[in-house]
């Protein structure tokens, strides 16, 4: 197998995670190598060959296999948040889809600002759009990096640069390139069970990779992950359900709304890499991945007095009653029933008008004690990826490739009601699908040039097609449709999440082409610099240029300075500029429907949206590059300015006339929408920050240890916005995130031990919990330390104990400003915009087979 192809064999790959916080001994087999002379080989962020990160004019996080092996967690998200201290992962526990498909955040800019490649390809996009983001993220359609398991990666590199102008869309805040194992050979198997100390969130995992020769010059190597994890609750009871079991209303939960992650059942995922040598310098490649899960979440509760649309629609000053007669066609023969007390279900005035009369239901017959919906769905994701690659006869390197992906999500809601249909409503819907689909062919060539007058010169360029689709599928019939009791102001489809209608289904695509070339030049031995520049044309909105300069210069042997300035920019999706639907959120301290409607929708224009345009941006960086004895350090200053972002606006009240204009738009069942949002391109930011990257290698204790620290420095403006975006958003997008976080690792071997300690460090941010306005709410700083021992017992096995947030470190608990509104009016206990989660400390043992 030719080195071009396999990257690993240019370099040992170790867990030394250069860049990052949990920067790991060498791999258990290699631990009595010297560190020092190992260098540590990226693809990313060059077309030319492959090059050490000390040489890399970008910074660029390497974190090795190994490193992903040791952490605590399962997901990759997670693991990422431990070892990148600029990216973001946030708990979303009552957030309609973006539950099933967390979205994460590098360098506090949205997830689909970063760009994900797999072995260096374009990875596809998840179907979910992240309706209710936790401000950051609202609106956001990025890649679903959850599926891809820790022990199908040989090392994970992450570009900390704009990189547009090489890469295409998306590619504002960074790349990250999860880079495949390529064993031919051995392999491992490990379990996996873990708990939070809460004694809830119990996880189950058991994991395996395998290496397999093909022919005397090829692999094959398959990789899978199956998992399951249970719900947990960091909740308290609210005060209107309480009230209600106070007044006698047996049949209310003592816990009616549940705060916490979502139950994942049946976590699925299989990962092939598959390489042959062809010969004379040629090689063929294929992976892709099969990955299924399904997700179950909470709701919030429908309070059986006041929910409007079901139990009332006068904030619980009457019963909202269904009269059956009515709905046939005859007069309405019903009473109004006022609420005059604590539970209703004890007036004498609802039994002899409602449960007594056959002819009269109100809701509180089916569901006296409310109900709280569970939202979640199946999740299915697919890819695959197969070319060729070498170098012609004239010395010039190609690389041709196709690839397809695909992410359908199929939505469930249980323990709901389509009001509409009265008393034989069902209580579980499927509300519809939505499915991402991208394909993608590229055909690169490089070469290296030589020129008298310089040390070295490396071209590369190349054209890249790209086609992207977006299908909404309609749900079952009774989760959209308006039934009988509708005129009698009953709400209409599944409660919490309506289904897709078929007006509002289909599928929405488009199709693009870039060409691009780069050019790498060795001035000296000790300057270099590089120059990229790529035309993208898009079918929908046309085109754009955007160019990159880089450059490193090696003051001395042991320090060097480095730096970029580049433009760049995130298209639209095609979900973001077609997608339609009604959802329920939280508006003024109650539960409303809005629909969400494309910005080419009349109301939405009425109402200032206009058509989508890209995103654009430029940022530059300085940087420096110490070696200082054993010690390797960088710092690296940034500066990101977003112009047009895109996000859902604010929700926009439907006056009278705004219903009449969109019933003459041909939107149905309009009169049970309370509000409208659309997707626009309003606010412009600036983001601006440092890393400090610090490891160090040595031995001590008769062992090998090895030291890191990494801090992050992260300040988020927003320069301009109108009354779309609204002052709340502006202050989560600049708050919500910590401006300072920071991680310290020490990790120590022996023969037989090693040891893994971390301390994580989070700065003030802004507590949120759902609508409230939470711009005086500052919640603390907080330090977390996470461990992790390893016994080898032999060659083979190994057994390990461990924690994430060893000393249970609990988030900040809520604490609304004032006396109007108690502090778990919504059932949470700590604020949702925990950096470190709210889940508390979580520990794990496994055990792991390696042959």
């Amino acid at each position: 197998m030719s080195n071009k192809f396999r990257t690993g064999t240019l370099a040992l790959a170790i867990s030394i995670a250069l860049g990052t916080v949990s920067a790991n001994a060498a791999e258990d087999n290699t631990s009595k190598i010297d560190k020092k002379d190992i260098e540590q080989i990226v693809v990313v962020g060059s077309r030319g060959a492959p090059r050490s990160v000390n040489d890399s004019p970008v910074p660029i996080d390497l974190i090795g296999s190994e490193e992903l092996k040791r952490g605590g967690n399962t997901n990759m998200l997670e693991l990422l948040k431990g070892t990148v201290p600029s990216f973001n992962v946030h708990e979303n526990p009552i957030s309609d889809a973006a539950s099933l498909v967390k979205p994460a955040n590098l360098r506090g800019l949205s997830s689909d600002s970063t760009l994900i490649l797999v072995n260096g390809k374009r990875r596809h996009k998840a179907s979910v759009i992240a309706m209710l983001g936790g401000g950051i993220n609202d609106g956001a359609q990025g890649s679903d990096i959850s599926v891809i398991p820790s022990s199908a990666l040989k090392q994970v590199e992450v570009l900390r640069d704009g990189a547009a102008a090489q890469y295409g869309s998306d590619a504002i805040a960074g790349v990250m390139n999860f880079v495949l194992r390529d064993d031919a050979e051995g392999g491992s198997l490990t379990a996996r069970y873990g708990s939070y100390y809460e004694g809830d969130g119990d996880t189950m995992e058991v994991s395996g990779n395998v290496g397999m020769p093909l022919t005397k010059d090829g692999f094959v190597n398959l990789s899978f992950q199956y998992k399951n994890s249970d719900a947990t609750s960091r909740s308290l009871q609210r005060p209107d359900a309480q009230g209600l079991i106070d007044a006698g209303n047996t049949a209310v939960s003592s816990l009616a709304q549940i705060w916490g992650s979502p139950e994942v059942n049946d976590d699925i995922t299989i990962f092939a890499n598959v390489g042959l040598d062809l010969g004379n310098d040629n090689e063929a490649y294929m992976f892709g991945n099969f990955s299924e899960r399904d997700v179950r979440g909470g709701f919030y509760y429908r309070n059986p007095h006041k929910r409007g649309g079901v139990y009332s629609n006068d904030d619980g000053a009457s019963l909202l009653i269904g009269d059956i007669a009515q709905a046939g066609g005859a007069e309405r023969t019903c009473q109004d029933v006022a609420i005059t007390s604590g539970n209703v279900l004890t007036q004498q005035n609802y039994i002899d008008n409602v449960a007594n009369n056959p002819n009269c239901f109100a809701f509180n017959e089916l569901l006296p004690g409310g109900f709280t919906p569970n939202f979640g769905g199946n999740i299915v994701d697919t890819s695959i990826t197969m070319g060729t690659r070498g170098e012609l006869d004239n010395g010039v390197m190609y690389d041709v490739s196709g690839s397809v992906g695909m992410n359908e999500s199929s939505y469930v809601i249980y323990d709901t009601v389509n009001s509409s249909l009265g008393l034989e409503t069902p209580r579980d819907f499927n509300p519809g699908k939505h499915r991402q689909l991208e394909k993608t062919f590229n055909l690169d060539f490089s070469k290296d040039i030589d020129v008298d007058s310089i040390d070295a010169l490396m071209i590369a360029g190349g054209y890249e097609w790209h086609a992207e689709s977006f299908e909404v599928t309609a749900g079952d019939v009774p989760s959209y449709t308006a039934g009988p009791y509708t005129d009698q102001g009953f709400g209409i489809g599944s409660n919490g999440f309506p289904g897709f209608k078929p007006e509002s289904a289909g599928v929405f695509s488009r199709q693009n082409y870039a060409l691009y070339v780069d050019m790498e030049a060795q001035i000296t031995q000790d300057f270099l610099i590089g120059t990229a520049v790529r035309y993208e044309d898009y079918s929908s909105f046309g085109s754009t240029t955007n160019y990159k300069i880089t450059g490193q210069y090696n003051i001395t042997d042991n320090f060097s300075l480095r730096g970029s300035v580049s433009t760049g920019f995130r298209a639209p999706t095609v979900g973001q500029a077609n997608y339609s639907n009604v959802q329920t959120e939280l508006k003024e301290g109650k539960l409303v429907d809005t629909a969400l409607l494309p910005a080419t929708n009349p109301i939405a224009v009425q109402l200032g949206a206009q058509e989508l345009t890209p995103e654009e941006s430029f940022s530059h960086t300085l940087g420096a590059v110490w070696t200082i004895g054993d010690v390797f350090i960088t710092l690296d200053y940034y500066n990101i300015e977003v112009e047009d972002r895109v996000s859902k606006s604010d929700s926009y009240t439907l006056t009278d006339a705004d219903r009449d204009a969109l019933k003459d738009a041909g939107v149905v069942n309009v009169d049970s929408i309370n509000g409208v949002s659309f997707f626009t391109n309003d606010f412009d930011t600036t983001t601006s920050g440092i890393d400090l990257i610090s490891n160090y290698a040595t031995e001590i204790f008769d062992g090998d240890a090895t030291f890191s620290l990494a801090y992050n420095y992260n300040k988020t403006e927003v320069d301009s916005y109108s009354e779309v975006t609204g002052d709340f958003k502006v202050s989560r997008l600049e708050n919500d995130l910590p401006n300072h976080r920071a991680t310290a690792t020490w990790s120590q071997s022996w023969d037989k031990v090693s040891f893994l300690l971390r301390g994580n460090y989070y700065g003030e941010y802004q507590g949120v919990h759902v609508d409230y306005d939470a711009t005086a709410i500052t919640a603390d700083a907080a330090v977390t330390l996470d461990a992790e021992v390893s016994y080898f017992i032999n060659d083979s096995f190994t057994v390990s104990v461990g924690a994430q947030n060893l000393l249970d470190q609990q988030a900040t608990e809520i604490d609304i400003p004032g006396d109007d509104i108690p502090d778990n009016n919504w059932g949470g206990k700590y604020y949702e915009t925990s950096p470190f989660g709210f889940n508390g400390g979580f520990y794990y043992v496994k055990a792991t087979y390696n042959f």
